[in-house]
């Protein structure tokens, strides 16, 4: 494994390009539940231990790490020292020593001080679930966009552990002053410097967010909207956004393969349009700090009219991945269950993997659910259920529309143009020299056509 690079306090391996970067232990140490606990709702009711370490297995994975092994070690309760117990620390300290690993990954987030005493007690680096996610982003960022919220995250995350002995953080820098004391310590330095990068990256942050709300009213301006993409990480959003868009956006079998925002125009059944999203995967425990360095890329989440999470239906946590991902559309500002079937339609993908008898079953399931809470069963891969979903998606956007019936003279091509650039034409025939046409309008529009071209309601 590549060495840490530990200048300017930052507690990433240095780039080994697409090469095996060592071998490494994944270690789960997961509370247990307590017998007569109430709450059905802990992480280790909801989700299995071994479904848990495996998840974690997998993002070690995803940055080219050799998984040694990977371990779950139920615990009790958390040690303010080093999270696990003396025991437990010692038994793992053996393993290290037996494997030849030179990173230990502790799927839990870990305090500065927990971090530096597992470090001293196993004489290895150790990575936490929060540092590891964001090598991951760090990796995955292809954009400037993606590059400056994972740094911002990052160094949010470095400024919390600038609390280690290392030998360049005991020097100090000449100083003077009344209270000033012997000078700046080379910790206060780079703290200091941290924070200054960090406000930087938020006012560039700050501009990508205005960029961004100018390219929306853009899009506003024409009869688009936006259907956004949500899910856990490895759901098959970007297989499905492949199928419904015809793109070639990387889908691999892997955690957080997209990061980077996509979008793509969406072709509906009866010729209409809508902007499809594909947005970066969610994952249990998301780091807090990139919740907040990505809301600017979630914004388009915030600001589609439809929002279609899909749900890897034959994943054995498949319950527990839904609740993870309706909990991150919370801090987002998202309540699904205030929704009431207003944006959020649930798509059951994967369900190819079942057998005829398994998806007969899931079927039924499906249709007993509440009108409110909708949900499609698609393949990504095979396209099964993909045209009732593109249906389901035009019937719901176009419930917030408005359907005229107008007549317009064929000889005004500057009045057909506009109508085709503004609203969705249903219906166009030629009768004598005029156009009868019916055609969708946006709200925003509706007066416009109906003054402009004395349209009616359809049906009035």
């Amino acid at each position: 494994m590549e060495p840490f690079d530990r200048e300017g306090g930052a507690d990433r391996p240095r780039s080994a390009g697409n090469s095996k970067t060592g071998r490494v232990i994944v270690i789960g140490p997961y509370l247990r539940t307590r017998r007569g606990d109430g709450d059905a709702q802990t992480e280790s009711s909801v989700r299995d231990y071994e479904a848990r370490i495996e998840e974690a297995a997998g993002l070690a994975r995803a940055i080219d790490l050799t998984v040694a092994q990977a371990l779950p070690a139920p615990i009790s309760q958390i040690r303010p020292a080093t999270y696990l117990g003396k025991g437990k620390v010692e038994e793992i300290n053996g393993l290290v020593a037996s494997e030849h690993v030179e990173l230990v990954v502790m799927d839990c987030a870990l305090s500065p001080i927990q971090q530096r005493n597992l470090e001293k007690a196993w004489s290895t680096k150790v990575l936490d679930r929060t540092g590891l996610i964001l090598e991951i982003f760090g990796r995955r960022a292809k954009t400037k966009e993606g590059a400056l919220q994972v740094e911002l995250a990052h160094l949010n995350y470095q400024r919390s552990r600038l609390v280690r002995s290392w030998t360049h953080l005991e020097r100090q820098r000449g100083g003077f002053g009344f209270m000033g004391g012997p000078g700046e310590t080379q910790i206060e330095a780079d703290r200091r410097l941290i924070s200054e990068r960090i406000t930087k990256l938020e006012g560039e942050l700050k501009k990508v967010q205005a960029t961004r709300r100018l390219h929306r009213a853009g899009r506003q301006r024409v009869p688009y909207r936006v259907v956004a993409l949500v899910g856990y990480t490895n759901a098959g959003k970007s297989t499905l956004f492949n199928r419904l868009t015809r793109a070639d956006v990387q889908a691999a079998d892997m955690l957080f393969a997209t990061l980077d925002p996509t979008l793509r125009a969406l072709t509906l059944p009866h010729g209409g349009k809508a902007m499809l999203s594909d947005t970066v995967g969610f994952i249990s425990n998301l780091p807090t700090q990139l919740v907040a360095a990505f809301r600017a890329t979630l914004e388009e989440v915030l600001e589609a009219d439809i929002i279609l999470h899909v749900r890897d239906i034959s994943h054995e946590d498949a319950e527990a991945q839904e609740a993870d991902v309706e909990n991150v559309l919370r801090q987002l500002g998202i309540d699904p269950s205030a929704d009431s079937g207003n944006r959020i339609i649930e798509v059951w993908n994967k369900i190819d993997r079942f057998d005829p008898e398994e998806r007969d079953n899931l079927k039924n399931i499906a249709a007993r659910r509440p009108p409110e809470r909708p949900c499609f069963l698609v393949s990504a891969v095979s396209g099964e259920g993909i045209d009732d979903l593109l249906t389901a998606i035009e019937d719901r956007l176009a419930a917030k529309r408005m359907t005229l019936n107008l007549s317009i003279s064929a000889s005004d091509g500057a009045g057909i143009s506009w109508l085709h650039r503004n609203a969705e034409v249903l219906n166009k025939e030629l009768h004598g020299e005029r156009f009868d046409m019916t055609v969708r309008v946006d709200e925003t529009k509706r007066d416009i056509v109906m003054n402009r071209f004395d349209a009616v309601p359809s049906g009035a």
